[in-house]
């Protein structure tokens, strides 16, 4: 008799063996941990945060590290063909359940995997990346939450807070799928509000501080996206900021307290914690592709008025009342 317990609940597959049986007929009980593997394809605050809020939430649903479960976390350090070695050794390793957060990292466990059930996080547009049939049916074995930003929203605090702007610089990487949707959407959106886009492309780390550079004296602001390639480096972009009184504005409220002005984006360490939701639902016998890939439905507002002055920028009254998070 083997068994296989997960948070308590007992799932049994029966074969006979001789001791598998108590007098009473009771099944001896074989505890197995449940097995789950995280790789991000780069490290910085949101990212990082996500897998934290996989892992909380597996503890307050009964996995607990060292107990009953195994978590494995790897990074690729902004490397592609670093990614691609560690979803080929998670695919030939016993995992109950892999989560890659962000879009590259999904796409490439995707294509190493072919059986484990893969639950992403942090991935702007899963639909347009292929890694799902579509939102409301995934389909396969993959499913997910997506960190698709609020654009439009975004935007319109942009002309609330500089409403002389004209024109908003934004620094992306063409290899991120999620920064090419990102970018679309602000072409779609930013004319409507009066503001001319203008792109700066920065397909590696060391190449953002340039990227932002070029944006110097084109624009009145610049907008920082859910690109991993350039959030691993806005300091580098909060440096041209300062430097130049071009206010930052980010989509991910982790970057606040690393210098960027403002943003209005996700937490996404809650980002992560319906991340860990999914997989214990997975680890229970659900199938991925049965659940619908969620988005985030709240977002904060993140204020650095430091930063801002620094920048040039001095926040309305009305702003400031409705932050939810002022960093000092």
């Amino acid at each position: 008799m083997q068994l296989r317990r997960f948070a308590g609940t007992i799932a049994v597959t029966a074969f006979a063996t001789a001791g598998a049986f108590l007098f009473d007929g009771t099944a001896i009980a074989e505890e197995r941990e449940a097995s789950v593997a995280v790789t991000a394809i780069v490290e910085h605050p949101a990212l990082d945060a996500v897998r934290d809020g996989v892992r909380d939430e597996l503890a307050a649903q009964g996995y607990k590290q060292g107990e009953n479960l195994r978590f494995v976390y790897e990074t690729a350090q902004g490397n592609p063909t670093t990614a691609a070695q560690i979803a080929r050794r998670f695919a030939g390793e016993d995992h109950d359940v892999i989560v890659p957060i962000s879009t590259p990292s999904a796409q490439t466990v995707i294509a190493a995997t072919e059986s484990v059930p893969v639950i992403f996080g942090a991935v702007t547009d899963p639909v347009s990346a292929r890694l799902v049939a579509s939102l409301s049916e995934p389909g396969g074995r993959v499913t997910g939450v997506s960190d698709l930003s609020p654009v439009a929203k975004q935007l319109d605090l942009i002309r609330e807070v500089l409403p002389e702007a004209k024109a908003v610089g934004v620094l992306y990487n063409p290899g991120e799928a999620n920064s090419v949707k990102i970018l679309e959407l602000l072409r779609e959106h930013g004319p409507q509000r009066g503001l001319q886009i203008v792109e700066s492309a920065a397909p590696k780390s060391a190449e953002v501080l340039a990227a932002a550079r070029n944006l110097v004296g084109k624009v009145d602001a610049i907008y920082v996206p859910t690109d991993n390639t350039i959030v691993s480096a806005i300091e580098s972009v909060v440096k041209v900021g300062m430097d130049n009184d071009l206010p930052v504005f980010a989509a991910d409220t982790a970057s606040v307290p690393r210098g960027a002005a403002v943003a209005l984006g996700f937490d996404y360490y809650d980002l992560g914690r319906q991340v860990g939701t999914i997989v214990v639902r997975v680890l229970e016998g659900a199938n991925a592709g049965d659940i619908p890939v969620q988005g985030v439905a709240t977002t904060q507002l993140s204020l650095n008025p430091k930063m801002a002055a620094e920048m040039g920028l001095d926040f309305p009254q009305a702003v400031l009342d409705r932050a939810d998070e002022i960093v000092e």
